[in-house]
C-alpha cells in the first residue's frame, strides 16, 4: 500500500508530533507499506512567530498535486493543521479524494498560551479544517470525548505505544545533587507550564530534560535546576533509569509520550 503522510512538523525539530510520526513510517515500512513524506524539507519556509525553531512552508495545493501525481498514494493522511496540512487538505477537496487527519495537541489551547487568543475562538476553525476528514484519529479516549465535546465528527481512538526494549530497567545517568530526583523531560517552551514545577518547595534535585525557546531563561532564572538539554536514544533512557519521581506539568499536552 503507497501511503502519503503530509506534516509540518518533522525533524530537527524534536516533539513528540515528530517521534509519533517517525515511528508510524518506520513501522509501516516494516509492514511492508511503501510510505512517502510530505514535509517543510525542500521547500521555503518561514519561522514561526515565537517558535524560530519551528519552519512555516511556503506551500500550495501545486506542490502537493505533484507529490501526489508522482508518488499516486492510496492513502493520505494530513497530520497537521499548519500550511502544509492546508494545501494538502484544499488539493484532496477540490480533487474528490478521501483523506484522514489526527488531533496531535491541544492547538486552540496552545496558541491561547503563546498568544492570549482564547482557545474558544480557535475551536470553530479547528472543527473545520476537519469536517471532510474520512476518520479524525485522536491519541486517547479523553482526548476522544474533549474534541467530540467541541464539535467533531467521526473521532476514533489511535493510541500509542512504547518501546520497551530500548526504555527497561537498566544504568543509570549520573545527576549531581541529593535525593529525590525529580525529572521533567519535554520541550522547553511555555505550553509545557514547566515553571509551575520549578517554584514548587520540594526536597531533592530537579532535573529537566529537554530543548527549546525557554531553556536560556530559566536556566538563568532557576540556577540550582539541572538543565541537560536534548537527549536521545540510550543517554535518554538512562535519566529516566535515574529518577525517583517523575513530573509532567503541561496543561495542553493531549498524551505525552515522555509520561509513557
Amino acid at each position: 500500500m503507497r501511503i502519503l503522510i503530509v506534516t509540518d512538523a518533522w525533524h530537527p525539530q524534536v516533539n513528540g508530533v515528530v517521534r509519533t510520526l517517525t515511528a508510524m513510517r518506520d513501522e509501516l515500512r516494516r509492514m511492508g507499506d511503501d510510505v512517502q513524506m510530505l514535509t517543510p524539507e525542500g521547500f521555503r519556509s518561514l519561522p514561526c512567530p515565537t517558535y524560530p525553531e519551528i519552519p512555516l512552508a511556503l506551500v500550495g495545493p501545486r506542490a502537493v498535486a505533484r507529490v501526489v501525481e508522482q508518488f499516486l498514494p492510496c492513502a493520505i493522511h494530513i497530520a497537521t493543521e499548519g500550511p502544509l496540512g492546508l494545501a494538502a487538505r484544499r488539493f484532496c477537496l477540490r480533487r474528490g479524494l478521501p483523506f484522514t487527519t489526527a488531533v496531535h495537541t491541544r492547538f486552540p489551547e496552545y496558541v491561547e498560551a503563546r498568544f492570549r487568543i482564547p482557545a474558544a475562538w480557535l475551536y470553530p476553525l479547528l472543527r473545520r479544517f476537519h469536517r471532510h476528514s474520512s476518520v479524525v484519529m485522536a491519541p486517547t479516549p479523553t482526548v476522544v470525548r474533549h474534541v467530540n465535546d467541541h464539535g467533531f465528527q467521526n473521532v476514533k481512538l489511535w493510541g500509542r505505544g512504547v518501546d520497551t526494549d530500548d526504555f527497561k530497567p537498566g544504568q543509570p545517568a549520573r545527576i549531581p545533587g541529593k535525593r529525590p530526583i525529580l525529572l521533567c523531560v519535554g520541550r522547553v517552551a511555555i505550553e509545557k507550564n514547566i515553571e509551575a514545577f520549578l517554584d514548587l518547595d520540594l526536597d531533592g534535585t530537579k532535573v529537566v530534560v529537554g530543548d527549546g525557546p525557554m531553556l536560556d531563561e530559566l536556566k538563568r532564572r532557576y540556577p540550582d535546576v539541572v538543565f541537560v538539554g536534548a537527549k536521545h536514544g540510550e543517554e535518554l533512557v538512562t535519566y529516566y533509569n535515574a529518577a525517583d519521581v517523575f513530573v509532567f506539568p503541561s496543561r495542553t499536552d493531549t498524551f505525552g509520550l515522555v509520561m509513557l
